[in-house]
C-alpha cells in the first residue's frame, strides 16, 4: 500500500508516506524528526511491515494446483498489540507463516525504534499503522464486493497482483521464487507436518536474525542455516531442522570444510572445491532459537572455533557447549 522515506526539510527529518491514490501518487508527512538518524529504523520497519502487510492479500495462494486466497489474520497485528501473538502460531501454509514471523518482527522493531522518542512522533506513527490498516482493509473489502454503499472513497489505491510497496526486506522472503519453493517443500504434508515444519521454521528465522551475523546464511526452503565466518580456514556450519514425518531424523548441526578440487593447491589459493563433512551432530531435542544464536555468535567472534569442534571425537560435547559429536565423516 504504502513506501515510507524519509526527507531533510528545514533542519528536521521528515518521515513520508507515498502511496498511489484516485488521482496518482501522493505523499503526505507522517511526523518529524529531528536527528534523521532516528528515522532511519523508523522507515526501514514501516516499509518491512507495509510489505508483509500487503503483499499476502495480493498473490494468489497456487498450491496443490488449486488458486485461492492468503488469510488476512495478520492485518489486526498492525494495530492491536494483542494480536501480535497470532502471528507465531498458526500452518496455513510455510510461505505465510514465514511473511507473519517476518511481520512480527518489523512490528517489534519499530517500536525499540520508538522507544526513547517523544510521544508525539509515537502516537503519529501508530495513527499511520491506523490508516494503513483501515484502507487496506477497506480495498480488500471493495476487492471482494462487500463494502457497503456508504463506505467512504478509498484514499489509497490497491490493486490485486500490483501491491505498491518496497518489498526487499534482504532475505527475499517475498519473491515468487521463495514462496514456490517453500509450497514444493510442503507438499504432501499432513497438517501436523506442516505445522511442525512451520514452527522449525520459525526457530531458524529467528535464531538467523538474532545470531546470524555477516557470514552466516538462511536456506529457508530447506530449513538451514549455513555458517562461513571469515579466516575460518575453510571450516563451515550448518543447522538443519528434520524432515516432517521422518520419525528418525533429528536436528543435526553439522561442521565441514572446503577441499581444493586440486589435491596440489592449497586452501585459498584454489579456483574450485568441494564442500565436504567431518563432523555431525544429532541433537536429542530440538534446540531453541537463542540456542541456535549462541553458536552461531561464538563462531562469528572465534571463526577457528569451528577448526577445533571439527576435531572433536565421537562421543564428545564441542568445546563450549552440550552438543555432543554423534558421528565422524573422516578416518
Amino acid at each position: 500500500m504504502t513506501i515510507y522515506s524519509q526527507h531533510a526539510n528545514r533542519g528536521k527529518a521528515q518521515i513520508l508516506a507515498t502511496y498511489q491514490g484516485p488521482d496518482g501518487v501522493v505523499s503526505k508527512t507522517v511526523t518529524s524528526l529531528g536527528d534523521s538518524r532516528l528515522a532511519v529504523p523508523i522507515v526501514d520497519a514501516l516499509n518491512r511491515i507495509s510489505a508483509f502487510a500487503t503483499v499476502p492479500v495480493s498473490v494468489h495462494d497456487r498450491r496443490e494446483r488449486r488458486v485461492d486466497y492468503y488469510p488476512h489474520k495478520h492485518l489486526a497485528a498492525l494495530t492491536d498489540a494483542a494480536a501480535r501473538a497470532a502471528l507465531l502460531t498458526g500452518a496455513h501454509s510455510l510461505w505465510y507463516e514465514y511473511v507473519c514471523l517476518r511481520l512480527h518482527q518489523a512490528l517489534a522493531d519499530l517500536e525499540s525504534a520508538l522507544v526513547d522518542l517523544p510521544d508525539t512522533v509515537s502516537r503519529a506513527i501508530r495513527a499511520e499503522l491506523e490508516v494503513e490498516e483501515h484502507e487496506l482493509r477497506a480495498a480488500l473489502a471493495d476487492f471482494s464486493g462487500t463494502c457497503s454503499e456508504d463506505e467512504p472513497d478509498i484514499e489509497r489505491h490497491w490493486e490485486f497482483g500490483h501491491p505498491f510497496v518496497k518489498y526487499d526486506d534482504g532475505m527475499d522472503t517475498l519473491s515468487g521464487e521463495t514462496r514456490e519453493q517453500l509450497d514444493r517443500r510442503e507438499a504432501g504434508f499432513t497438517p501436523e507436518e506442516r505445522e511442525k515444519a512451520a514452527a522449525d521454521l520459525r526457530v531458524l528465522v529467528t535464531a538467523h536474525s538474532r545470531g546470524g551475523g555477516t557470514w552466516a546464511s538462511l536456506d529457508d526452503a530447506s530449513c538451514e542455516i549455513f555458517a562461513e565466518p571469515y579466516d575460518s580456514d575453510g571450516f563451515y556450519m550448518t543447522v538443519q531442522a528434520p524432515e516432517p514425518g521422518d520419525d528418525d531424523a533429528s536436528w543435526e548441526i553439522g561442521i565441514g570444510r572446503w577441499e581444493p578440487d586440486d589435491p596440489d593447491e592449497e586452501y585459498g589459493d584454489h579456483t574450485s572445491a568441494t564442500g565436504s563433512p567431518v563432523i555431525g551432530c544429532a541433537l536429542p531435542a530440538a534446540p531453541g532459537a537463542d540456542e541456535i544464536a549462541h553458536w552461531l555468535k561464538s563462531v562469528d567472534e572465534k571463526p577457528l572455533l569451528l577448526a577445533e569442534w571439527a576435531e572433536t571425537p565421537v562421543g564428545m560435547a564441542l568445546v563450549g557447549t552440550t552438543v555432543v559429536v554423534t558421528k565422524r565423516y573422516d578416518s
